[in-house]
């Protein structure tokens, strides 16, 4: 991915580590970004009197002036740039209070180099835009903006370090791409990531969500229509295809085409063309196809719902994106983003979530993904009267979370043949499965369930376990 108006990037690593620090420099060199190296926070603090830089790198525990310390002083009074904590420790309390000081990403020591470019050109990135949208506000007297390039990305582990990386290759090009994952994980933020990152990035992006429109009238949408095509036609009509040109049209959950429209969407496809309703000539379109879908087209083709020919036509490349489950290391960043962005717009002064909100999160399955995920952070403020959003804030359908529930469902136990599991049968097996993996030892079951020491005790004694 080319760096924002082609200008070469600069970033600040801080480290005492010496071995450490001048590796990361080297690459981040190789990498066309401009490093530079700093022992200590306070030699980082006098270099950043005299230098410009897009971020900072900074570790967590250094002689003197730690990282904490710095990420302070850094959002009390230096220059308003993005910061990274890297840390060999990778306890959840430190990446709470990181974020808390205004870190825009943590990384846990050893990490790939790869990975931590991905990350300082999308804290760059954020922090560009944020910058942006707040100009945009103060011009507006206030009013809030949000367009396509405030789309937050949602995930920086590595499963998601990866799915970013085949997306910056495919952005480019003029490829059609289908992006799979389930309801709630992201689907139309990929769109609009691919539509910035590509040559079209200065067109529009249309997106039209094939499932939520009648079938009668999704034909008209797409491809438009002539005067007096049909009863009620008292004008011409631009379809979709038409208006996307120059820049790319999400088609999302196209996996709920109907078959008839399905033909027409090869042809178009195929001819690089379309036809409003009742006209007598094609028109060439330029626009660029990213599909969506929840579905399993794969399983649609062999029951003749979803034509193979089309499939193959929309799956050149495929970008898949997992489920929250399969990615909890993404919830303490996106939990966290989610809470600032809604205190922002409730003018409340939530500033976070402690610990033990963010290990009850981690436990919990998330069936709605991201989504879900993020109407739970915005009830949690709307129901936090603290500084950080606490366990008891969150709820989930109507119940406040149960940890040891949590951790039991997350186990896949399930109801036997004499019936539904109790929840005293969900809790002890969710022990017994937590003490076996951790042969025995207390305090990494408890810490693994998200209960304190006593409570497993408590729960051992009440459930006989041995």
């Amino acid at each position: 991915m080319n760096d924002t108006n082609d200008e070469r990037l600069r970033a600040l690593v801080i480290d005492d580590e010496r071995n450490l620090r001048e590796s990361l420099v080297s690459y981040l060199k190789t990498e066309n970004i401009d490093a530079l190296g700093a022992q200590s926070g306070e030699a980082a603090r006098e270099l950043l009197e005299t230098e410009r830089v897009d971020a900072v790198v900074v570790d967590l525990r250094m002689p003197g002036m730690s990282g904490l310390d710095f990420l302070s002083w850094l959002r009390d009074g230096g220059p308003a740039v993005p910061a990274i904590m890297i840390s060999a420790h990778g306890d959840v309390a430190d990446a709470v209070e990181a974020m808390k000081r205004g870190a825009a990403d943590y990384l846990t020591k050893p990490f790939s180099p790869d990975e931590l470019v991905v990350r300082l050109r999308k804290a760059i990135g954020d922090s560009r835009m944020a910058a942006a949208a707040g100009a945009a506000k103060r011009a507006t007297g206030g009013e809030s903006i949000r367009g396509d390039a405030g789309e937050a990305w949602i995930g920086s582990g590595a499963a998601m370090v990866e799915l970013r990386r085949l997306a910056e290759r495919v952005a480019p090009t003029n490829s059609t791409v289908l992006v799979t994952g389930e309801s709630g994980t992201g689907k139309e933020v990929v769109a609009r990531l691919l539509h910035r990152m590509s040559k079209r990035s200065d067109g529009p992006f249309i997106p039209i969500n094939l499932g939520g429109i009648p079938e009668n009238l999704l034909e008209s949408e797409l491809f438009g229509y002539e005067r007096g095509a049909f009863t009620g036609a008292e004008s011409r009509k631009i379809g979709l295809f038409e208006l996307a040109a120059g820049g790319t049209l999400f088609l999302d959950e196209v996996g709920d085409m109907p078959l008839q429209l399905q033909v027409k969407m090869l042809r178009v496809l195929q001819e690089k063309r379309t036809m409003r309703l009742g006209g007598t000539r094609g028109l060439p379109i330029d626009a660029r196809i990213v599909a969506a879908t929840n579905r399993d087209l794969e399983e649609s083709v062999r029951k003749g719902t979803f034509r193979e020919d089309l499939f193959y036509r929309l799956n050149v490349i495929r970008l898949r994106l997992p489920p929250l489950r399969e990615r909890p290391e993404d919830i303490p960043a996106l939990a966290s983003r989610f809470a600032s962005r809604f205190a922002s717009e409730m003018g409340k002064s939530t500033r976070g979530l402690d610990p033990e909100a963010l290990k009850l999160l981690a436990s919990y399955p998330f069936p709605g993904n991201v989504r879900e995920l993020e109407n739970a952070v915005e009830r949690a403020v709307i129901l936090c009267d603290g500084e950080y959003l606490c366990a008891r804030d969150f709820s989930f359908a109507g119940a406040e979370m149960n940890p040891l529930a949590l951790a039991a469902g997350r186990s896949g136990f399930h109801a036997t043949e004499d019936g539904p599991l109790l929840l005293r049968d969900l809790e002890k097996q969710a022990i017994e499965a937590a003490l076996a993996r951790h042969d025995g030892h207390r305090e990494k079951t408890s810490a693994e369930l998200g209960i304190t020491r006593r409570t497993l005790l408590n729960k051992m004694n009440e459930y006989e376990i041995r």
